[in-house]
């Protein structure tokens, strides 16, 4: 693993060619949150016009990477109750949608007899994975990139299981 030499996103999905996936399994990413977007939900109430408009740079990324044939799917694992960070994150869901990614839900118990690793991941064409370690609320510590094709056969397969579970983002409620 290199948590060193991380190329940027845009770089990642850039050299994608049929598929990036992203398995997140945290219930907060609160002290991720670049411009505020989860703050402004809160003293809002839902989703308001400038965050779609701040949302775009992403929402162009996944159009550009599904229109070249590259499958993007997300898979969220969840705690139940959900916390207010994930009713923010499943109301914005639509805006992934629209862009071209496909968005799952599982509840944490559903997922109990799952092997899951100990981060966030998102794997590139199953030959790359780029980890995402997060502080305890939520702030993004720092990504490392693997490419041992073991390691990359092992999540795949936990993705692949995470993404049979789950429930497709538009039959989810929170």
């Amino acid at each position: 693993m290199r948590p060193s030499s991380v190329p940027p996103f845009s770089e990642l999905i850039g050299d994608c060619q049929r598929s990036a996936v992203h398995l997140e399994m945290r219930d907060t990413y609160e002290g991720y949150d670049d411009g505020g977007r989860f703050a402004e939900w809160k003293r809002a109430g839902g989703i308001t016009p400038a965050f779609a408009e701040d949302f775009r740079p992403w929402m162009e990324t996944v159009r550009e990477a599904v229109g070249r044939g590259v499958e993007m799917r997300r898979a969220r694992v969840v705690s139940e109750p959900v916390t207010d960070y994930i009713r923010f994150e499943h109301e914005a869901s639509h805006l992934n949608q629209e862009a071209g990614e496909q968005v799952r839900w599982l509840p944490r118990r559903d997922a109990a007899t799952l092997l899951l690793p100990g981060a966030d991941l998102w794997i590139f064409d199953d030959r790359l994975i780029r980890f995402g370690h997060f502080t305890g609320n939520g702030a993004l510590d720092c990504n490392e990139m693997c490419d041992d094709p073991a390691v990359i056969k092992k999540f795949s397969e936990a993705f692949e299981a995470v993404w049979q579970r789950a429930t497709p983002h538009e039959r989810f409620t929170v």
